[in-house]
């Protein structure tokens, strides 16, 4: 078997998986945050993370065209700081990639059940799951033109929603007790703010896995920025508009704890028997589908990277002779997220599971974004000759803002989510036990093309 991936990527295949990664984002989740900010308070919470996001990638985007490594984040570490620090990202990395999918899989088969009341979601989750790992299997460059195409109908459908919804907007439903379940802002709705901030980062969460395809990617110092600037545009925009036009649509609070908002938002316009609500339920599915299959290629991608260099076992390192994709990645994180799936017991904070698994992921995606903005300081100082394709705009403004808002995001997300924090450090103190005893599965790595310089 190989250890190498094959370059078959093109821009509009980058593009689609830089928005196709979020887009189910848009379609749910982020209605969690009403719950616990209101609509305005919420509104201020999303800017401020969108704000976050678009200093990131505008900064990220140097990292991913200076070193196109499958390994993303992780590597990026590795040359800044070293072996430490790159097991601290790749594994972040890795726990938001394998956590995202299950709770897009139940979002999927919360989808399906308004068509299909009497089959268990879980069942539909599950299915999905063996569906999309065949997929990916099957080869990248289908992955990706599949990924591409959910993408542009999931936001061909997201803009419907918006069009359908519209005649019924009323503003005054969207800012009714806007500021957690108050009329008018005090200082008693910033704690909600502060605690929305995870339904917030799942407007955005994962655009980064676009780094991850980057040894597929043609000419990957050209298309990367491209796909990563229209994408990050694209979903702020949508981001905005599905939230204040479902807000809009009438009673929010029914939107705030529910994995489908966006058909139950348009039943409370046209009815639960109108055909724009079937053609929402059914086409909004690509939506979820996109993002759930492009997250199975990144955290494949991921698993791939981090065996291939040592992290992890080395079986997990290798590539299928026939259609040159990371097959033993791929299982591997089905294995995960099916487990996840089935787990009735992840309740904490008086969250619903879905809830608890983005939080998880957000998580993991909160410390790899500081670390990656710590290694792009680190090495913008410790190797000014590197090449840099696109540097970041705005430096160091930029990165210092991506930087200091995801800091804040991870102290305000310990805060609110103590028991979930404990848990997540559990899993980063096991893989380092793990990282600890295996020196020499890294000292036997062929995967040499990102060292320490500094």
């Amino acid at each position: 078997m190989s250890s190498e991936l094959k370059s078959t990527l093109n821009g509009w295949h980058l593009w689609g998986l830089a928005v196709g990664l979020v887009i189910s984002g848009e379609y749910f989740g982020w209605s969690y945050g009403w719950a616990q900010a209101g609509t305005l308070g919420f509104l201020v919470t999303s800017i401020i993370i969108a704000v976050m996001y678009t200093t990131f990638i505008f900064s990220f985007t140097e990292l991913t065209t200076s070193i196109p490594h499958a390994g993303g984040p992780f590597a990026y570490a590795r040359r800044a700081f070293g072996p430490k620090m790159a097991y601290l990202a790749g594994f972040a990395t890795l726990i938001e990639f394998v956590f995202a999918p299950p709770a897009i899989a139940m979002a999927i088969g919360a989808y399906l059940n308004v068509q299909f009341p009497g089959v268990d979601p879980k069942l539909f989750a599950i299915g999905a799951y063996v569906i999309f790992v065949g997929l990916n299997i099957i080869g990248v460059q289908i992955a990706a033109t599949f990924e591409l195409f959910v993408t542009v109908l999931a936001i061909i459908e997201l803009l419907v929603f918006m069009g359908v919804v519209s005649p019924g907007f009323s503003m005054t439903n969207f800012v009714a007790n806007g500021w957690s379940g108050q009329s008018t802002f005090t200082s008693a709705a910033i704690p909600g703010i502060v605690a929305a901030i995870p339904f917030a980062i799942w407007f955005f969460l994962a655009i980064e896995g676009v780094a991850m395809a980057a040894e597929e990617a043609k000419d990957p110092k050209k298309t990367i920025p491209k796909a990563y600037i229209a994408g990050i545009l694209t979903l702020t925009v949508l981001a905005m508009g599905v939230m204040i036009f479902a807000g809009g649509a009438g009673d929010w609070t029914a939107l705030s704890n529910i994995n489908d908002p966006l058909p139950q938002a348009m039943k409370m316009i046209v009815g639960e028997h109108s055909g724009w609500l079937h053609m929402l339920v059914w086409i909004g599915l690509f939506g979820l589908i996109a993002s759930f299959h492009g997250i199975i290629l990144g955290y494949s991608r991921q698993i791939f990277a981090l065996s291939r260099a040592g992290y992890m076992p080395k079986f997990f390192g290798e590539v299928n002779d026939k259609f040159k994709t990371p097959h033993r990645a791929i299982i591997a994180g089905a294995v995960v997220g099916v487990a996840a799936i089935l787990s009735d017991d992840f309740q904490f904070n008086g969250m619903t599971l879905t809830a608890n698994l983005i939080t998880m992921a957000v998580f993991g995606a909160i410390v790899m974004y500081i670390v990656s903005m710590m290694s792009l300081f680190a090495l913008r100082k410790n190797e000014p000759n590197l090449e840099r394709p696109f540097k970041a705009y705005a430096y160091p403004l930029f990165p210092a803002i991506a930087l200091g808002l995801a800091v804040i995001s991870l102290v305000t997300m310990i805060y609110y989510n103590q028991q979930l924090a404990l848990a997540f450090g559990v899993l980063m103190v096991l893989g380092f036990a793990y990282f600890s005893m295996t020196q020499h599965h890294r000292d036997a790595s062929s995967d040499n093309t990102i060292v320490k310089t500094a």
